[in-house]
């Protein structure tokens, strides 16, 4: 095989990036080219977690790593075999990036900026001598004998070997060139999203955090945990954009208009609630329900979750009816609220679908319907929740296709 061989990369974001200097390192003697659509390299890197960047997940063992993703988690079991969030955190360091696991496991750079990333991938490229076109779009690919011909603009570009790190794409439209090749292409959609709840009293809070919250799609097996945000809108948080995730397929199918139910106390039984309560009562019976709150959540949410339950905020909890109190109850660990619509990042969108796993070999990320074509990232029906896995899988399958390459 000539020792020059001519690699493509088409996208130039996180997975790209990844990829081709991953393939210029192992070999030096490869032309390796990055062709960008846009005009903007690594735009979801620079947004990514508010700009800081959550580079991976301080969680390694590959089968629980790989339960983090709604789509694809078998596939990345083996996967994350080869290349695991250890070895992310490894690759960065080497290379001069330091990095941090905060309290949830999530992992940044310790700059807390993404510009530590963006400006390793570039100074990385340069180095490397790694060819970077931006306002490139590959319209077409033709396969032939030797390589491959790629279509851009009014022009024609030779390579020998191809790998595709377009991302997530909004439309199935945006895949119909790969499409066009033989690949089986699953529907997009959203996946991390938050929900809409239009003229919901509710939404007067934005702002409140539980930092313990569990969150149910009502007539569904779906739940989730984690922090919850109220919203101008409605509601977001880790909670939601998880179950966004888990219930990409089915939320879609509803036209975005379901229920939810929310235990505003994570996982507390009602059991459990009665007895704390009737503590409350017992230790505190002279003092106002408005003045004394015995959760963990601000005193706006309290006063409203009272006022949701029918409670006079001047009333004493000495006079408290069963009848309040299981009222309350109910408000606290199952609390009712319609969605009708999302609200998608829209730099930082995440979309279920895209290109059959079916269609990859996991050993290699190379097409089994085009060989010589290889796939990292987003573009294939992979994604994760939130928590830093969406790039995790980049990484990994990025670097699987540098080593096969």
């Amino acid at each position: 095989m000539d020792g020059k061989l001519k690699i493509a990369v088409i996208g130039g974001g996180a997975a790209g990036f990844f990829a081709a200097i991953n393939v210029k390192e192992k070999n030096p003697l490869y032309e390796v080219t990055i062709l960008e659509k846009s005009n903007k390299l690594l735009s979801k890197v620079k947004v990514s977690g508010g700009g800081r960047c959550n580079v991976t997940n301080e969680l390694y063992d590959p089968i629980l790593l790989s339960k983090k993703y709604p789509r694809g988690e078998n596939f990345l079991k083996k996967a994350f075999g080869v290349f695991n969030s250890k070895d992310t955190m490894n690759w960065f360091s080497e290379r001069g990036v330091p990095l941090e696991i905060i309290s949830d496991g999530c992992v940044f750079p310790k700059s807390n900026s993404s510009q530590s990333i963006i400006d390793c991938f570039l100074l990385n490229s340069k180095k490397l001598g790694i060819e970077i076109l931006i306002k490139k779009p590959v319209d077409s690919i033709i396969k032939f004998e030797n390589g491959f011909h790629l279509k851009s603009v009014d022009e024609t570009l030779y390579f020998d070997k191809v790998i595709v790190t377009i991302g997530g794409q909004p439309k199935k439209a945006g895949l119909n060139w790969l499409q066009d090749l033989g690949h089986e292409i699953i529907e997009p959609l959203p996946s991390l999203f938050t929900f809409n709840m239009p003229n919901n009293p509710i939404c007067k809070l934005m702002g409140n955090v539980v930092e313990k919250a569990t969150v149910k799609i009502e007539s569904t097996k779906l739940i989730s945990d984690g922090p919850l945000l109220v919203t101008h809108w409605g509601m977001s948080g880790p909670a939601i954009l998880k179950l966004s995730a888990w219930g990409a397929r089915i939320l879609e199918s509803k036209n975005y208009e379901f229920s939810i139910l929310v235990n505003w106390l994570d996982k507390l039984k009602d059991e459990e609630l009665k007895s704390i309560l009737n503590n409350v009562i017992k230790e505190h019976s002279n003092k106002k329900v408005l003045n004394y709150n015995p959760f963990p959540f601000t005193n706006r949410l309290w006063e409203f979750l009272l006022e949701k339950s029918s409670i006079n905020n001047e009333m004493r909890w000495n006079a408290l009816s069963l009848k309040a109190q299981n009222k309350l109850i109910n408000t606290l660990i199952n609390d009712r609220y319609e969605v009708k619509g999302k609200t998608t990042f829209k730099e930082e969108f995440v979309t279920a679908g895209g290109v059959s796993l079916n269609d990859i070999d996991v050993k290699t990320m190379e097409s089994k319907k085009v060989p010589g074509i290889y796939f990292a990232g987003e573009v294939m029906d992979i994604d994760g929740i939130t928590g830093g896995f969406n790039f995790q899988a980049a990484w990994t399958t990025a670097f699987i296709v540098s080593r096969s390459i």
